[in-house]
């Protein structure tokens, strides 16, 4: 199943469910308006959901409406928990608290600040939880992943090195994350999700011209099922939690972009036929405003 919010001119944006082929759309008001809502009720409202899904991609919705993904938001535009995974092999995942009260579109632009000449992009695949228990192990907390999205996210590399020097969570040196248009079940992924990760290739272009990029797999980090039990060592999990990790091996150049005003950064990850899995991130940074 695959889901998006198109931004209707509301805080949480019009919840529509997705055909495979990302080619049409069909609203799901009549289940549920918002993602947290259907997280929130996941066991009741996800069976729904899937049946109008399985309508869509036979061809028997009725209001399907071809689907735009520039008139979409965030699948889930703003979150109760949002944390990710640091760059690192260590045996205990540290994980940084990033912004999530104002998740981005994936064709917002990003406005560089005064002062600032550069903005840093680190690819990253995340898990969108339900209920976790607290001190769940890394195989129950597996269990509890509802979807998977596509992100970018952005971070300021001078800020950020002061931050962690000082021994704070990074809020102000990663100042926003922006979402590919579609969430997905892990279940679309078919056998390229499994033992908590996705085992796809990662596409990236800058300006048009295409990066280098491995298939992530085992080699690409901790696993989701790592990463929430993490998460959830000490207190429980709320639905609609997220976790991200770099799909990237840790010796990929890629798995940090550096641009500068005028650049347009495109990510999206693909199936073996081609067929894009989230939709893609494409953004453009602008010139910080002059005064």
């Amino acid at each position: 199943m695959k889901l998006a919010t198109l931004n209707d001119g509301s805080r949480d944006g019009q919840l529509v469910v997705v055909s495979c082929d990302l080619g049409t759309a069909h609203h799901a008001s009549a289940i549920a308006t918002r993602l947290q809502q259907v997280l929130d009720d996941w066991n009741f409202l996800s069976p729904q959901l899937e049946d109008l899904s399985a309508a869509l991609n036979a061809g028997k919705a009725r209001h399907a409406f071809p689907f735009d993904p520039r008139h979409c938001l965030a699948p889930l535009p703003r979150a109760y928990r949002w944390v990710a995974a640091a760059d690192t092999a260590a045996t205990v995942p540290p994980l940084f608290e990033r912004r999530s009260d104002a998740l981005a579109g994936a064709t917002e632009e990003l406005t560089l600040a005064q002062g600032e000449e550069s903005i840093d992009c680190c690819p990253m695949l995340v898990a969108v939880s339900g209920e976790i228990a607290a001190g769940a192990s890394p195989t129950q907390a597996l269990e509890g992943v509802r979807l998977l999205m596509l992100a970018a996210d952005w971070s300021l590399p001078a800020v950020e090195q002061d931050e962690l020097a000082a021994g704070l969570g990074l809020l102000h040196g990663r100042p926003v994350t922006a979402f590919a248009p579609v969430a997905v079940t892990p279940d679309e992924l078919g056998d390229a999700w499994h033992d908590g990760r996705v085992h796809l290739p990662l596409q990236l272009a800058c300006n048009g011209r295409a990066l280098t990029a491995r298939e992530g797999g085992a080699d690409a980090g901790h696993d989701f099922g790592e990463l929430l039990a993490e998460l959830a060592r000490r207190q429980p999990l709320e639905r609609g939690s997220l976790v991200g990790s770099s799909p990237l091996p840790g010796d990929d150049p890629q798995r940090r972009i550096r641009l500068r005003a005028g650049d347009v950064l495109r990510i999206e990850l693909r199936t073996a036929t081609g067929a894009s899995v989230f939709g893609a991130i494409e953004q453009r940074v602008a010139a910080a405003p002059t005064s």
